[in-house]
């Protein structure tokens, strides 16, 4: 059996700030820098074997950071970018929800069915995930990974792995330096992109 320790980046001051991030590279504040000194003392004893992350900053501090942590190797995941949230990017939450509070509430609701001006739809980053994880899952049948991604690419590693709904996108975006574990049957790994 595979176990895959799923891990949201440190906070990085946006994340105080309740902004949205998106694409931007924003480097980890001191609370994020703090979060990721307790991860590797929580996560020591889960026997992670490699920690995966994609170029995003926050993800790539965090991966780096467990990484050398936990003695173990870093490598760079590919496609696992965070959703562009186009023009929303740097903006608040609650500035969204006020300049646009039809779009904000379908974006909670239905979040598969909304762009972000000049951003890109979540079925876009969910097929990315969905052509890197079988790969990912290939050369990984069993033992244990750790897969530190954003959020919403963090809430769609899950679906892709558990087969479930998305949920709420905006509330998701709060939990960073959380980590989770998913396991995944050797079996029940899917062998392609579909």
């Amino acid at each position: 059996m595979l176990r895959i320790v799923l891990i949201r980046p440190g906070a990085t001051d946006y994340d105080r700030e309740q902004r949205i991030q998106g694409t931007l590279d924003i480097p980890l504040s001191d609370e994020g820098d703090h979060e990721v000194a307790q991860l590797v003392e929580r996560l020591a004893g889960l026997g992670i074997e490699i920690v995966y992350a994609p170029k995003c900053q926050p993800a790539r501090q965090t991966a780096e950071v467990l990484a050398r942590g936990l003695g173990v190797k870093y490598k760079r995941l590919e496609q696992m970018q965070n959703l562009d949230h186009g023009l929303w990017q740097g903006m608040a939450i609650a500035e969204v929800r006020q300049k646009q509070p039809r779009v904000y509430k379908r974006w909670q609701e239905q979040p598969e069915n909304v762009c972000p001006p000049e951003g890109e739809m979540v079925g876009e980053a969910d097929a990315r995930v969905r052509s890197a994880m079988p790969r990912l899952l290939k050369k990984h049948r069993e033992g244990t990974i750790a897969i530190v991604v954003p959020e919403p690419v963090a809430s769609l590693v899950r679906r892709f792995i558990n087969h479930t709904s998305l949920g709420n996108l905006w509330k998701t975006t709060r939990e960073h330096g959380h980590w989770e574990v998913l396991e995944v049957e050797p079996q029940k790994i899917p062998v392609s992109a579909g």
